[in-house]
């Protein structure tokens, strides 16, 4: 999954710095982050990412708004963010979320799970030796 370009939502500033650097850590291309539910759905057409990471819940708006309203123009990949997983899955059963506090080797899964691509074991151990937990 090399070179994958991902858009990320996220309204907590440090949070989107520590997750773009782990993001980019594991090879990927974050394109663009957001902090709204507004600015997802602009950034979203204007980078064209091939997978979206966003937060459930935004300070304006919300992340699944968001993917409702840019999936209805381009169908995307995506991975919620929350630190209620049960709530995030109750608006939708089918979601990927991912509930924090996470590993390194929990987003790189879920990203695998979203882009139907099974994990690297070796990528993930090398990545989550050098930083046991983010958030």
């Amino acid at each position: 999954m090399p070179n994958l370009r991902i858009l990320l939502v996220e309204d907590d500033g440090m949070i989107s710095m520590l997750m773009t650097m782990m993001l980019e850590e594991m090879g990927f291309n974050v394109c663009a982050t957001a902090s709204s539910e507004a600015d997802a759905i602009r950034e979203a057409e204007r980078t064209l990412p091939d997978l979206i990471v966003t937060d459930v819940n935004l300070a304006e708006g919300s992340g699944t708004a968001a993917i409702a309203a840019i999936c209805r123009k381009r169908p995307t990949p995506h991975v919620f963010v929350s630190a209620d997983a049960a709530a995030a899955r109750g608006m939708n059963p089918n979601a990927l979320v991912l509930e924090k506090p996470f590993h390194y080797a929990d987003l790189e899964r879920a990203i695998g799970q979203a882009m139907h691509v099974p994990p690297s074991p070796r990528s993930a151990a090398r990545v989550v030796a050098a930083r046991p937990t983010l958030l």
